[in-house]
C-alpha cells in the first residue's frame, strides 16, 4: 500500500474539510465509477466486441444514468447519495481515519477517467473522423435547411488539420493527467477547451453538452487542489508551500501501479489510437460503407420528369417533381424537391457499426430526401428505402438505364403507387472544398 510523506506534518484537516471532503470525495467515486449495467453491456455483452476504437468510445462516455437517458436528474440523484453516505460516514468516521490518502485516491480515479474521456474524443479528432468533409447532397443544400449543430459540424469538417489540432489539445491534456505533477497543468489545458466545447454545445443546440460539462467538473475538482496555492503564487505573489503529501509505495505495490498504469496506456492510448488511425484509412464512420453504382457519383439535374405519365415542367414549388439527384459514391441517393422533411434530430456522437444506423448525412437536414438503395444489376433495378425514421415504409423500385457517361434514366412505382419517370442529367460542377484539399488553399483555385 502507499505510504505517505508530510512535508509539513503540523497540516491536519480542519473539521469543515473533512465534511467538504465526505460530500466531494464520494460524490465523484460515483460519477466516476461503473455502476450501472450500460457499462458491463459494452464490456461483456457487446456483440462485435474486440479493442475496436468504437467499443472504446463507447466505454469512455460512461456516466452514472439512473433515469434511462441523459440529464442533469442523474446528478441530483448522485449528490443526494453522496450526501446520505457523508452523514452516515460523519457517524461512524474514526480520529485515524487518513483523509490525505483517501483524497490521493479519489484524485486517481478522476484523474484517469478524466483522461479516457479527452483522449477517446483527442483521437477521433485527430483523426478528422468525428466531422468529416460534406457529402456532395450536404454541398447542395441550402443553408438554411440545416440545423445550427450540423452546421457547426459541416464548418469543421472542411478544415480537418485545425480539427487534427483540436483532437491533439484534448490527447496532449489527457496524458498530462497520467502523470500526478503534470496534471495541474492537464486541467490548464482541459478546462477551457472543455469549456468551449459546453459553450459550443449550448450555442448551436448540440447534444453532448450534459457530457461536456461532466468533464469539466472533473477537471475543476482536480484543479482544485492545487486552485489556492496558483492563486497565492500568481496573482498575489507570495511564497507558496508545495504539495502537502506525496505517495511513496512499496516496492511490490508500486509494481502493480506500473503494470496498471501500462495497461492503461497500451489499451486507451496505443491500442485505440491505432484503432482509430486504422479506421480513418477506411473512411469516415458517418457514412455508409457499401458501394454505390457504379459511375453515377455526381450531381444531376432532372431535365424530364413525368408523374403517372403525366409531363410536370421544372418547379421550386411543386412537391412531387424532382428538382435535381446526388449520387454518392456510397449506396445513398438524395432528391431535392419541396416535399416537406421531417428532421432527424440525433446531435449527439453516435459510432455505428451497422451501414443502416450512420444517418450523419441527413441528421439536421431538409430540403432533401435521403434514400439507401440495393443494386440489382442483372435486372438493372435500385431497390429504395428512406433513410429518414420518419419515413421507414417509404420502399419501393426504380428501373435505370445510363444511356451515355453523363445520363441516367430511372423509371418505376412510388410506395403511393404513382409511376415516375425521370432523365437525369450529370453536371460537372467543381466545388470549393474538395479543390482546396486537392490543391492546397494558399494555391490559386479555377473554379
Amino acid at each position: 500500500m502507499a505510504k505517505e510523506l508530510l512535508l509539513d506534518d503540523s497540516i491536519e484537516w480542519k473539521n469543515w474539510e473533512k465534511a467538504l471532503f465526505r460530500f466531494f470525495g464520494l460524490y465523484f467515486f460515483i460519477q466516476v465509477l461503473p455502476i450501472d449495467v450500460r457499462f458491463f453491456k459494452h464490456l461483456f455483452v457487446t456483440e462485435d466486441w474486440a479493442f475496436s476504437y468504437r467499443n472504446i468510445f463507447y466505454l469512455s462516455k460512461y456516466s452514472p444514468n439512473f433515469i434511462g437517458q441523459e440529464s442533469f436528474i442523474n446528478w441530483l440523484i448522485v449528490a443526494v447519495l453522496a450526501g446520505i453516505g457523508a452523514v452516515i460516514w460523519s457517524r461512524i468516521d474514526k480520529p485515524t481515519t487518513d483523509y490525505d490518502k483517501l483524497y490521493y485516491g479519489v484524485r486517481v480515479l478522476v484523474r484517469y477517467r478524466l483522461a479516457l474521456g479527452v483522449i477517446a474524443y483527442g483521437f477521433i479528432k485527430f483523426f478528422p473522423l468525428q466531422s468529416p468533409l460534406p457529402s456532395l447532397s450536404n454541398l447542395n443544400t441550402n443553408y438554411g435547411d440545416f440545423t445550427a449543430w450540423k452546421l457547426f459540424s459541416l464548418g469543421l469538417g472542411v478544415v480537418p488539420n485545425y480539427q487534427s489540432f483540436l483532437g491533439l489539445v484534448e490527447i496532449v491534456g489527457g496524458l498530462l493527467l497520467l502523470h500526478r505533477k503534470t496534471a495541474t497543468i492537464g486541467t490548464l489545458v482541459i478546462l477551457p477547451f472543455t469549456g468551449n466545447v459546453f459553450v459550443s454545445n449550448i450555442a448551436y443546440e448540440g447534444g453532448e453538452y450534459i457530457y461536456s460539462f461532466y468533464l469539466i467538473t472533473l477537471a475543476l475538482f482536480l484543479f482544485s487542489y492545487d486552485a489556492l496555492r496558483l492563486f497565492t503564487l500568481v496573482s498575489l505573489e507570495k511564497p507558496t508551500l508545495p504539495t502537502k503529501y506525496q505517495p511513496v509505495f512499496q516496492a511490490n505495490w508500486q509494481r502493480v501501479r506500473w503494470v496498471l498504469k501500462a495497461a492503461y496506456v497500451l489499451l486507451f492510448v496505443v491500442v485505440y489510437g491505432a484503432e482509430t488511425y486504422a479506421a480513418y484509412r477506411k473512411g469516415p464512420y458517418q457514412f455508409p460503407a457499401q458501394k454505390g453504382l457504379p459511375n453515377s457519383e455526381g450531381l444531376y439535374n432532372v431535365s424530364e420528369f413525368k408523374l403517372n405519365n403525366v409531363p410536370l415542367p421544372y418547379s421550386k414549388t411543386d412537391s412531387t417533381r424532382w428538382q435535381d439527384v446526388v449520387f454518392e459514391k456510397w449506396n445513398t441517393l438524395s432528391i431535392k424537391s419541396n416535399r416537406s422533411v421531417q428532421l432527424d434530430l440525433t446531435d449527439t456522437e453516435e459510432i455505428h457499426s451497422n451501414d443502416d444506423d450512420r444517418n450523419y448525412e441527413f441528421a439536421g437536414s431538409q430540403g432533401r430526401h435521403y434514400y439507401s438503395y440495393e443494386v440489382d444489376e442483372n435486372q438493372k433495378v435500385l431497390h429504395l428505402k428512406n433513410r429518414n425514421k420518419h419515413y421507414l415504409n417509404e420502399v419501393f423500385d426504380l428501373h435505370y438505364s445510363q444511356p451515355n457517361d453523363s445520363t441516367l434514366v430511372l423509371s418505376g412505382v412510388t410506395n403511393q403507387r404513382d409511376s415516375i419517370y425521370a432523365v437525369l442529367q450529370k453536371t460537372n460542377k467543381k466545388y470549393l472544398t474538395f479543390e482546396a484539399q486537392k490543391t492546397g488553399r494558399r494555391r490559386g483555385l479555377k473554379l
